[in-house]
This record gives C-alpha cells, structure tokens and sequence, in this order.
C-alpha cells in the first residue's frame, strides 16, 4: 500500500502566530503528533509520504503515486480538511480520515465522500481499520468505546517531521482529564480517567528527538498534564536526571488545571526539569460563571494567588478566557481585562463560548432549545466567532465586551508592559535557560527583525522596547530569549486583534466598538 498521510492547513488565528512564524524563519508551531503516532501504527511494509500542510505542500505526484489518502484534523481545520477529501475523491483515490473533528461531527466527513473513518483514538480504531481493508472492504466506520492503554502506544514517526520548520516539537504523555467543565470536549473525547505512558516511554521519545539532533523548546500536548499527578511525578523524577545527563537540551511548555498552584512538590519537580511555561484554562474570575460551567476546581482558592505561586516557580503562564456563560453579569470583559493586567498575563486567549458537539454543555443547550444551527465554530471553525446558541444576556453585547476586551488587551504598549512584568516577576534560574529556546541561526534572525520592527519602524512603541530591553539585560539577563520570543509575538497579535474585530463586525452587520447595543433588538439579531 502506498498512502499518503496529509495534515491540512490551519486558517489564521490566535495560536497561528502568522507574522511571528515569518520573522522567525519558521513555518508552524508544533507538528502533528497524531497523525505521525497514526504513522507509526501502520504495517512497515507499507510505503508512506507525509506532508504538514502547514510547512509544505505535496506534489501532483504524490497524489498520482498513491493508493490510499490518510487525512487528520481538528474542527479549525475544517475548509483544507474537506477541499483534500473532495479532491482524493475526484482523483479517484480511497480517503480514510480521522482525528479529533471527524469523531466529534462524522457526517461531515461522510458527506464530503471520505471511504473509512477511522474515529477515536487511533491504537484501538486503527487494527479495525487495516482488517477491513485486508478484507477488502471498500469502506467502513471503526468506533471504539474502550480506551487504550497508552504504554502500549507506539513512538511517534518523528523522522517524517521537517523538524527546523516548526517552533517547537511535541510529545504526549497522558490523555484525558480528571474535571468535569461543561464546555469541554477532551472529557468526551478522552475520557475522564487521566491515563498515562510510562516514564521510560517518554523518556525514549525525547532521547529520539535528541538523537535527530532537536534542541530547544518542546510541548508536552496533554490537555491537562497534571490530571494523573502520581505518575507525572514519577516521570518527572526520571526526566530530571535525564535532562542534567543531557546538559539541559531541551525546555518545556505544557496544559495544565490552576490546581497546579496548589502542590508545591509538583512545582519544584517542573522547575528542575526544566518547564519554563504552563497554560491555564482560568476562563473567568468571575465565581458564579466558574460554578455554572462546573469548573469548580478553579473556585478552590484566589486565582490571582496562583498565578503569583506559579510565576514564583520558574514559569511564564499563557491562559484561556471566555465570554459569554449562563447567567453572566454585564462587564464581564472588563474584570477579565482587570485580571489579566493584575497578573500580567502576556497572551491571554479571550474567546466567545462556543458549544462544542456532544459536550454536556451542548447536550443540556440541546434539550433546552437554545443550539442555532448554520452558527458558531462548528461551522466556521475558528476563534471568532457569534455563539451557536442562545445566551441569556444579549449577544451583541457579549461581541461588544469581546472585541472591546480583545482590542484592548492587545494594545501595544499594554502588550509590551505585560510581557516586560512578567518576565521580572518569574523566579529565574541563574544556572541554565529555563526558557523558550531558538537555534542560533533562527534567534540571531528573530533579534535583528525584533529591533527593525519594534526599535526602529513603531514610533509608538520605540523608546519602550528599548526601555524595556535594556531593564531585562541588567536586571535578568536569563529570560531575554523569553522577553524577545513574546515581544516578537505581538506582531502576529497586533495583526489578529484586527482580524478578529473585522469577523465580528461581519457577523454582526456592524463595528461594535462603533455602536452602543441595545439589548432590546436582541432577539431579532439571535433569530436572524
């Protein structure tokens, strides 16, 4: 068999960081490990070509060399993903399709002509899928209701990557998540038992990264990688001693619940090992929403508070926000934006709530009435996007605090201010880089586009970035690759705020920050 393994292009959006890929040199952030850990699952006989569409494209020949078009995507993902479908179909070529978008919605795929679906997760879907076509079948949907044990998973084909074309790579040691947040789909997705590899699982995949020569940042792609905390403070006591065996050639990224603030053994052991960054879903600091969308583990203790404990444990935090929960007071975009410029919070993610399919948020919505077909990010698949569903305060008002709060929030000099505040308020290691890392060809390109761009050509923000720079050189010299990797990243963000508010005043017909809203015409805006 020869197949070829496609990963489709991502739109613009937040974690695109278009312009920054471009003044870095790089061409995405992170590879595809699912579809490269697919690669690994098939039978070694078969020939296999692999593109990340993000990086480059394959060629009028691949599509004739092949036999069989293996596709993976999540829901952004949505436009490349159907165009690759229809095109296999039209060449005459057999598509197998699966990830995270086809388990969720099916019938898309189905109705763009895919033959089999190889749907939840891969170890289990993946054997029913290659009996099948061992049996001849012509096409079929492979579902598996059990989980697989992940130490039986196999090493993800990294040699397929053009490794230099992306920020970072990425490994995986848990899937699933212990909480039970309404909006969430990992729980449907993966379940609610955190499983987890062995140490000397993951341990032998960043020893293949680093054996194909991989030095510098790495994302640990766990959507929650605290959820299992017994066995990732057994990986991370291995990790440690691997990485001083190594001389520290990598640093780490990761997703984890604000829990993480609470255990004060699990924020040592990240700091050995060298994690330099976490993501939060803190979602809002308003209680009575955390409580609505039952994310009550983040109602444990003050946010702010943990926020501060993290920093102080070696680690930049990026986090999530949304807009737009049951029972929502108004101004909930301005106490976001109040949150994030009291913990200086560099890249909060702000976002309007989508319900997501088969989430129990999308559930109870479904029994109340309130889901609007032909709306939201299941249709659209990006970021910004109108509700699918009925709020309980006036949607324009949700888009007006939302493109309002992002506009602001990624103001430039607010930008730059937060970035500068971070860095000073994370307790460094003087010892080793515990930060985001750069090949020395891509970082000296990164420095001199940074100075071009932010100490030369932006008048508004000039004697700031120099200011600023300057502070960090003397003050904490450690974490300037950090400070320049988020001062280079505003140039993406500079660019999306204005994005995002021009796909919101498409969808609404007018500039909310243009217009007061009168909730009173709400209704009419929903229904139409």
């Amino acid at each position: 068999m020869k197949a070829l393994l496609l990963y489709p292009q991502f739109p613009q959006s937040f974690w695109s960081y278009d312009r920054f890929m471009e003044i870095a040199g790089l061409k995405a952030v992170i590879p595809p490990l699912g579809i490269i850990t697919v690669a690994a699952l098939l039978p070694k006989e078969w020939e296999i070509r692999f593109y990340d569409r993000n990086v480059n494209v394959e060629t009028k020949a691949d599509w004739e060399w092949c036999d069989l078009v293996i596709l993976s995507a999540m829901l952004v993902q949505k436009p490349d993903f159907h165009h690759l479908i229809q095109k296999a179909v039209n060449l005459g070529k057999k598509v197998a399709v699966g990830g995270p978008y086809p388990t969720s919605v099916p019938q898309d795929a189905l109705n763009s002509g895919a033959d089999y679906l190889i749907l939840d997760e891969g170890e289990m879907t993946v054997p029913q899928f290659l009996e099948a076509l061992a049996q001849g079948k012509e096409q079929g949907i492979f579902r598996s209701m059990e989980k697989p044990d992940v130490t039986q998973s196999p090493m993800p084909r990294f040699d397929l990557l053009q490794r230099d074309a992306y920020l970072m790579m990425a490994i995986q040691f848990s899937r699933g998540c212990p909480f039970n947040c309404e909006f969430c789909d990992i729980i449907s997705l993966y379940g609610r038992k955190s499983r987890t590899k062995e140490p000397c699982q993951a341990l032998a995949e960043l020893q293949n990264l680093y054996e194909l020569g991989w030095r510098g940042s790495l994302f640990i792609v766990d959507d929650n990688f605290i959820g299992n905390q017994r066995n990732v403070k057994r990986f991370l006591k291995e990790l440690i001693p691997w990485m001083k065996q190594h001389n520290y050639p990598f640093t780490f990224i990761t997703e984890a619940s604000v829990n993480l603030a609470e255990d004060d053994e699990m924020l040592h052991l990240m700091n050995e090992a060298g994690f330099y960054a976490v993501f939060l879903g803190i979602e809002t600091p308003d209680r009575d929403s955390l409580k609505v969308t039952q994310k009550l583990q983040n109602t444990r203790n003050p946010l702010i508070e943990a926020c501060r404990k993290i920093n102080e444990a070696g680690m930049l935090i990026y986090a999530g926000f949304i807009l737009g929960f049951d029972g929502e007071r108004s101004g909930a975009g301005k106490r976001i934006q109040a949150f994030v410029e009291q913990t200086n919070i560099p890249q909060p993610m702000l976002g309007i709530l989508q319900a997501l399919p088969n989430t129990a948020l999308w559930n109870r919505l479904q029994k109340e009435e309130r889901l609007i077909q032909g709306l939201g990010a299941t249709e659209v698949g990006d970021q910004n996007t109108l509700m699918n569903f009925v709020p309980t305060r006036p949607i324009a008002e949700i888009a007006k605090e939302y493109v309002e709060g992002f506009w602001t929030l990624y103001e430039p000099t607010k930008y730059l201010r937060r970035c500068f505040q971070q860095c000073l308020s994370i307790s460094s290691r003087a010892d080793r880089k515990q930060t985001m890392q750069f090949s020395p060809g891509k970082g000296l390109g990164l420095i001199a586009q940074l100075i071009w761009h932010q100490g030369i050509r932006r008048p508004e923000i000039r004697e700031q970035f120099w200011r600023q720079l300057w502070t960090i050189l003397r003050r904490k010299p450690q974490v300037l690759n950090m400070y320049l990797g988020l001062c280079a990243a505003g140039e993406h963000f500079w660019e999306y705020r204005a994005l995002a508010r021009e796909r919101i005043t498409e969808q609404l017909g007018y500039d909310p920050l243009k217009v007061s809203v009168k909730a009173e015409s709400e209704p009419m805006l929903v229904r139409s």
